[in-house]
C-alpha cells in the first residue's frame, strides 16, 4: 500500500471490461511535441488545448471538476480572507521588527505550523511577507486528487467514486515521476482498478530550466514515450478495451525580459496593509486597495509600465476567473508573454528559470495537448474539456 499518495476505491475491479488511463503531464507544451514523434503510433488523435488564465492551481481543479476557477473556488493560491485568515492569531505580533519577524527561520516556523496545525494541507509555503499573512487565506486546503479535494464542485473523482468505478491516482506526494509509471504499470497488470489517474509532474520544472533547450527536450520526451509505452502495454495485456490519453494543464514560454514592478512601488509614500495589499505572481500581480489614492496611485503606474496591463472585468469573465467578491485581486495586472517580475512573493533571488507560464490564454506557446488512441466524443477545446472526457472514458462512451 503506498499510502496517501495513491488513493483505491474500496473494491477492486474483477476483470475490467474496460480500462482507462489517463496522464496528466504537468507543462507539457502543445509548441514540444508538434510535428515530435512522441507516441505517435499508439495515440493518433492529437490536438492543443487552451489552457486556462493563470498557473497550475487553477488550470488543474477546473480539468478535474469541468468547470471554471470561479465556479469552483480554485484559482491562486493566496486570496484576501482577513476574516477567515487562518494567520489571525499574527496581528498581536506585527509590532515585530521585519529582522525577526520576516527572516528565512520565522516563514520556516510559519511554513510548518500551517501545514500540520492549521489544515493548509502538505504543499502550503509562507510565500507572502509574514506581516500580511493575517489577512490572506489558501485555497489548496485539501489535496486535490482526493475525493472531497475541491469544496466548490465535484470532481473526477467523487463522480467516480458515486459511480461505482473502481480507480487509482497517482500523484507526485512523496513519488517520483519513474515510481508513479512503475507503480501504475504493476497495478493495471494486476487489474486493481478500471481507471487510472497519473499526474506527473517534473517536466514542469524541466521545461522551466530547459524550454531553450531542444535536444534535452527531444531526451527527455523520449524517456516518457518508453516509459509510457509499458503502462499502454500493461493495459492491453489486461484488458482487450483500452482508452489511453495524456493531457497537460498548460505549456511553457520562454522568458526573454524581467521587469522589477516593485521598484516602483517601493518609490511611493504608499504602505501595506496600511494602504493596500498585494500578491506578486510570476507572471501576475494582484491588487487590493483600502483608499482612494492607492488606488489612483498604483494604476498610474500600471498604465505606464511596459511589461503587462491590467485586465478588464470582462475579460476575467470571459475567461471565467471573475470573482464578485474580489478575494483574488481588485485588480489584476497580467505580464506580456516572455516576461518575468524580477521579484515576486513566489520567486527566490535563486530562482532563474528560462521558461515560465501563467500568461494570456492566447499565447500560443501556454497551450497544453491532448494525445489518445481514440476520438473524443465531444470536441475539445480547452483543458477544462478533459474532465467530461475522463467520465466518457470510465464509463465506456469514447468513440
Amino acid at each position: 500500500m503506498l499510502g496517501a499518495q495513491v488513493a483505491l476505491r474500496d473494491q477492486k475491479s474483477e476483470a475490467a471490461k474496460h480500462v482507462s488511463v489517463f496522464v496528466l503531464i504537468d507543462a507539457l507544451g502543445w509548441k514540444y511535441i508538434q510535428g515530435q514523434d512522441f507516441l505517435n503510433d499508439i495515440l493518433p488523435h492529437r490536438q492543443s488545448l487552451r489552457t486556462v488564465l493563470g498557473f497550475s492551481s487553477g488550470a488543474i481543479p477546473a480539468m478535474l471538476t469541468g468547470v471554471p476557477p470561479a465556479v469552483n473556488g480554485h484559482w491562486n493560491l493566496f486570496y484576501y480572507d482577513p476574516q477567515g485568515s487562518p494567520f489571525r492569531w499574527l496581528k498581536p505580533f506585527l509590532f515585530l521588527p521585519d529582522w525577526l519577524l520576516d527572516q528565512r527561520v520565522t516563514r520556516k516556523l510559519l511554513k510548518e505550523t500551517g501545514r500540520c496545525l492549521l489544515g493548509l494541507g502538505p504543499l502550503f509555503e509562507c510565500c507572502v511577507s509574514p506581516r500580511l499573512l493575517p489577512y490572506f487565506n489558501w485555497v489548496e486546503r485539501r489535496n486535490i486528487y482526493d475525493r472531497g479535494g475541491i469544496t466548490g464542485a465535484p470532481s473526477i473523482f467523487d463522480e467516480l467514486h458515486q459511480s461505482g468505478v473502481p480507480f487509482r491516482v497517482y500523484t507526485y506526494h512523496h513519488l517520483t515521476d519513474a515510481e508513479i509509471l512503475e507503480h501504475a504499470e504493476k497495478d493495471i497488470r494486476e487489474r486493481a482498478a478500471s481507471f487510472y489517474f497519473l499526474y506527473l509532474s517534473e517536466m514542469d520544472m524541466f521545461l522551466h530550466m530547459n524550454c531553450d533547450a531542444p535536444e534535452k527536450i527531444h531526451e527527455r520526451l523520449r524517456w516518457y514515450d518508453r516509459e509510457l509505452r509499458k503502462v499502454f502495454a500493461a493495459a492491453q495485456c489486461s484488458c482487450d478495451d483500452v482508452t489511453f490519453a495524456i493531457s497537460s494543464d498548460h505549456g511553457m514560454t520562454r522568458v526573454t525580459e524581467k521587469y522589477d514592478l516593485l521598484m516602483h512601488l517601493e518609490k511611493l509614500s504608499l504602505r501595506m496593509p496600511k494602504d493596500y495589499l498585494a500578491v506578486f505572481d510570476s507572471t501576475m500581480a494582484r491588487f487590493w486597495f483600502f483608499n482612494e489614492g492607492a488606488r489612483k496611485e498604483i494604476l498610474s503606474i500600471l498604465e505606464q509600465v511596459p511589461c503587462g496591463r491590467v485586465l478588464s472585468d470582462d475579460e476575467l469573465k470571459r475567461f471565467g476567473v471573475f470573482f464578485s467578491d474580489r478575494r483574488f485581486g481588485e485588480i489584476v495586472f497580467l505580464l506580456h508573454p516572455g516576461w518575468l517580475l524580477s521579484r515576486s512573493d513566489f520567486n527566490g533571488s535563486s530562482w532563474k528559470p528560462i521558461g515560465m507560464h501563467g500568461y494570456h490564454p492566447d499565447d500560443p506557446y501556454s497551450d497544453g495537448v491532448f494525445l489518445s488512441n481514440r476520438m473524443p466524443s465531444e470536441p475539445l477545446r480547452s483543458v477544462q474539456d478533459v474532465h467530461q472526457w475522463m467520465l466518457d472514458a470510465a464509463q465506456c462512451k469514447a468513440t
